[in-house]
């Protein structure tokens, strides 16, 4: 494993290789709502001199781990240096004020990404232009999180943003698909499963559309009597956009009723580290003796890179 990571100051031009003297580095990622993040330990040496706000570059074998910027540095009496770094999501936690008729999530990001002057990679076609989503004084990144989780509410797609070091980026799961065997005798070297129908189970999904010509709400309902017989009635309240037409609110709590009315399978997974893993992404996980041998979409991924070991921890929602 040959491990490089630079730090490019932005005033002086200067690229710093720090890759020896680093004792410790590790990236994480999650699926929805959070900036990727970079953090390393090192020991200054020689005329080392980086700032907030300077370009971090870190590969493993030629591949691109993570590419991003530096927030936070901090430095103890011996020298020891501990620095976190983001990629280009922190800088959608400011708040802006935006309102879209008739478009995708994709062309929020793009919208959003021309405000803040940031790059794109690729962005998917959705196929689902919201009809009216209108957010105030909201964080950008909890903008664009609401409409990729409208058109997965009304397509029954999940689409995952994140920042694939070209750009922000926006792709399907199901293309995200990683060709590693995540299992007992394979990587695996502990697990933590476990089962519940108490946090993101619901068996009747219920919409409220406000009605201008009534000057009430139209509501809909979706519902699986069997779930509602074994749990008990797990309802979910939900008031949508008045522009919203009755086959495109029925089609939503159709497929709202899909992806929620299930039994939530929770795997926690320690092992060895497999090269630019990320969350979003998806991997066959096999693990007998739990009854899971399937493809599994990744929620969380934390890898850790020290003395030459790499190692990672992830979670994931198994069906």
């Amino acid at each position: 494993m040959q491990t490089e990571l630079l730090i490019a100051n932005k005033k002086t031009g200067v690229v710093w290789d720090v890759t020896n003297c680093t004792t410790t580095a590790s990236w994480s990622t999650e699926r929805t709502d959070t900036p990727g993040r970079f953090q390393f330990t090192l020991l200054q040496s020689g005329g080392l001199d980086f700032q907030e706000g300077d370009t971090v570059r870190f590969s493993v074998d030629g591949e691109l781990q993570f590419l991003g910027w530096v927030f936070t540095k901090s430095r103890d009496r011996w020298g020891v240096v501990d620095v976190t770094c983001y990629d280009r999501l922190r800088y959608l936690k400011a708040n802006a004020s935006y309102a879209f008729y008739a478009q995708s999530a994709g062309d929020i990001i793009k919208q959003i990404a021309g405000d803040f002057q940031l790059t794109t990679g690729e962005i998917a076609d959705t196929g689902f232009p919201i009809p009216s989503y209108i957010q105030e004084d909201t964080s950008c990144l909890d903008i664009i999180s609401g409409a990729v989780q409208k058109t997965l509410l009304n397509t029954g797609k999940i689409f995952v943003f994140f920042d694939d070091g070209i750009g922000l980026a926006l792709k399907e799961a199901g293309s995200m698909i990683s060709n590693i065997v995540l299992g007992d005798g394979s990587l695996v070297t502990d697990y933590t499963y476990k089962s519940d129908i108490d946090v993101q189970t619901y068996n009747s999904i219920k919409l409220s559309r406000p009605n201008e010509q009534t000057g009430r709400s139209d509501v809909f309902i979706q519902q699986d009597s069997e779930t509602i017989a074994q749990w008990g009635l797990l309802q979910l309240y939900q008031i949508i956009d008045g522009d919203a037409n009755d086959a495109q609110v029925q089609a939503q709590a159709a497929a709202s009723l899909e992806y929620y009315n299930r039994e939530m399978r929770t795997l926690r997974v320690s092992s060895l580290g497999v090269n630019g893993l990320r969350a979003g992404q998806m991997a066959l996980v096999n693990i007998p003796a739990i009854g899971i041998s399937q493809y599994c979409l990744l929620e969380s991924v934390s890898h850790t890179w020290e003395n030459e070991i790499h190692t990672m921890e992830f979670e994931t929602m198994a069906l």
